[in-house]
């Protein structure tokens, strides 16, 4: 018998799986914008999240990006999340849906940074830092926008840094992809130290990524430009010199001069918390210190931001009242940070005639504080009174 004959004929098998619909949409759209790095370097989760492992990003892929001198952005590293978004499409992640709706979260999460002379192979710690934040997501259900911030009260690469926070802006590259699976916007994370989240909090985000752009990537002269590279990436170097310093002395005058005048876009956080009813008349000084200090531990907090400063009226999402409880008094809780928000909430939003939520990261618990102008909501300055609304707890 002929060798040859036994062996299988027809095309060749593919060793390989396919690349999933949803990853592949979003690895063309980086294909468009580095068309020279069709395989880039990756992290790779080595269990994915599905079968069990501890990291939801299935991917992050490192670009090597060449910067633009003439918008004053230096060549860096472009760090792109593959998993946030529905990449297989089957229900194994995230709910399915159609090409019409919003892929898993409907985000992937991306990051610059400066890339080093000589340098040839990206830090990995740009991947680490999203990957934490992607278990945030997960654990949470709470998306992450832009100009949403986050705070992080470390060195994001583990450094001596002053750069200890995080803002959200949109990708200016790659923006929106739509895929079979629905929409994925590209959320960018930029940097930023203490001051400048003060200011986002007690102002608004973008207003602080506008002065952002503003710093030259030198950091040792004034100026504007296009897109400036701390606007682009991060960049632990620019934040020593004394330019930097006036900027930052600069930028918190202005934010304080706009919130006085405008308020806060700050609407709410997530946050630990929580609450119950006090008789006014006997209360326990000692019991809710110790209260507090269990509460003091340290707490990603991140935002959720109104959109709009138009006007003075702000609404919350209406709900049918079945009962009202006038109550005597009310004991409430708050971490260490969030409590540190009350004079934001109380000045910059309540003051203005808007709302302030704390969400409590543990459970279905939310406290808002509310101006009497606020629509959907029985405020009286002489009663305090707590709406009972049904499947839902306060």
């Amino acid at each position: 018998m002929d060798e040859a004959a036994s062996l299988p004929h027809g095309p060749p098998m593919n060793i390989l799986p396919p690349t999933p619909a949803g990853l592949e949409s979003l690895y063309a759209l980086c294909r468009k914008i580095y068309p020279d790095q069709v395989n880039p370097l990756q992290v790779t989760a080595l269990l994915k999240y599905w079968l069990g492992g501890p990291d939801p990003l299935d991917y992050v892929s490192m670009y090597s990006n060449p910067g633009a001198p003439h918008e004053n952005i230096p060549p860096h590293w472009h760090y792109i999340s593959f998993g946030l978004s529905d990449l297989h499409g089957d229900g194994r992640v995230h709910d399915v849906s159609g090409p019409e709706g919003v892929s898993g979260f409907g985000f992937e999460l991306t990051f610059r940074l400066r890339r080093e002379p000589g340098e040839t192979e990206p830090p990995t710690w740009p991947a680490t830092l999203m990957q934490s934040l992607a278990k945030y997501v997960f654990q949470s259900g709470n998306t992450l926008c832009s100009r949403d911030h986050v705070t992080w009260h470390c060195a994001l690469d583990n450094s001596e840094s002053r750069i200890q926070h995080m803002l959200m802006t949109t990708d200016i590259q790659l923006k929106t992809a739509h895929t079979p699976f629905g929409s994925v916007e590209f959320i960018q994370i930029v940097g930023i130290c203490a001051e400048e989240l003060k200011a986002a909090q007690q102002w608004n985000g973008a207003g602080i990524l506008d002065m952002i752009t503003r710093i030259p990537a030198d950091g040792n002269r004034t100026g504007s430009s296009k897109a400036s590279w701390r606007s682009m990436a991060h960049n632990g170097h620019a934040e020593g010199g004394k330019a930097y310093s006036n900027w930052t002395s600069m930028r918190r005058k202005k934010s304080k001069e706009v919130s006085e005048l405008g308020g806060s876009s700050l609407s709410g956080v997530s946050a630990r918390c929580s609450w119950a009813e006090q008789d006014a008349s006997n209360v326990d000084i000692a019991h809710l210190k110790d209260k507090s200090d269990e509460n003091n531990e340290d707490l990603k907090l991140k935002s959720r931001v109104h959109q709009s400063l138009q006007g003075n009226q702000s609404a919350l999402e209406s709900a049918e009242l079945v009962h009202v409880k006038k109550l005597e008094g009310v004991h409430l809780i708050f971490n260490l940070e969030a409590g540190s928000l009350l004079p934001l909430a109380i000045r910059g939003r309540v003051k203005h005639g808007r709302h302030f939520t704390f969400e409590s990261i543990l459970g279905e618990t939310a406290i808002t504080l509310v101006a009497h102008s606020v629509t959907g909501t029985l405020v009286d300055s002489n009663i305090l009174s707590l709406p009972k609304v049904p499947g839902c707890k306060y």
